[in-house]
């Protein structure tokens, strides 16, 4: 039961919140779409994929299942990529199977997700060697320090995982498909 009284029939996760504060969900979903859809050298699936491993570093099951379920129906629908790299990368946590770029900023947003402290040169200098340009860095910090309050606001309410996992897959499909704020895809 979450910490707060939301709606009986609420949607589980971060859907409850955004339905029950209407007020903040429309600020949440802008920055969830922009992060995630908007214009970024960064593919959606590349940015659902930091999304699901900071969330999962966060112990977040709801954002952490969600976001990998986007992850690999943006994957699926990519003809050079294979879906069965989210599961490799976020549950297994072996990202031998990105590219040496895409290794480099997982790891710049792991850094964040401890604390922006614990990004260091290093980071940066790995990231840069492949070939990272600055708005990727930038993306990819922000992304990492918008879900872990993202994950926080969930995991902070508690509010509820769905009963049935087979939500996260039509979860996915439908937000791979339509994005995060209403009439956008």
């Amino acid at each position: 039961m979450a910490h707060i009284s939301l709606p009986a029939d609420a949607s589980p996760g971060i859907g409850g919140l955004l339905g029950a504060y209407p007020k903040t969900a429309k600020h949440m979903t802008a920055l969830a779409q922009e992060l995630l859809r908007g214009d970024s050298p960064l593919s959606p699936a590349e940015r659902e994929l930091i999304a699901a491993c900071v969330s999962r570093a966060n112990e977040c099951e709801f954002c952490t299942q969600s976001h990998a379920s986007v992850a690999c129906s943006l994957f699926s629908s990519d003809d050079d990529s294979d879906a069965s790299i989210v599961d490799e990368v976020v549950m297994k946590q072996n990202v031998s199977g990105l590219s040496e770029k895409m290794q480099g900023l997982v790891a710049l947003a792991l850094a964040v997700q401890k604390g922006g402290q614990f990004v260091d040169q290093i980071h940066i200098d790995r990231v840069r060697a492949a070939s990272a340009t600055d708005q990727e860095i930038h993306d990819t910090v922000l992304i990492a320090a918008a879900f872990c309050m993202f994950n926080r606001y969930v995991d902070g309410l508690d509010t509820s995982v769905p009963s049935d996992n087979s939500m996260y897959d039509s979860m996915g499909k439908y937000l791979a498909h339509h994005g995060y704020v209403s009439g956008e895809a």
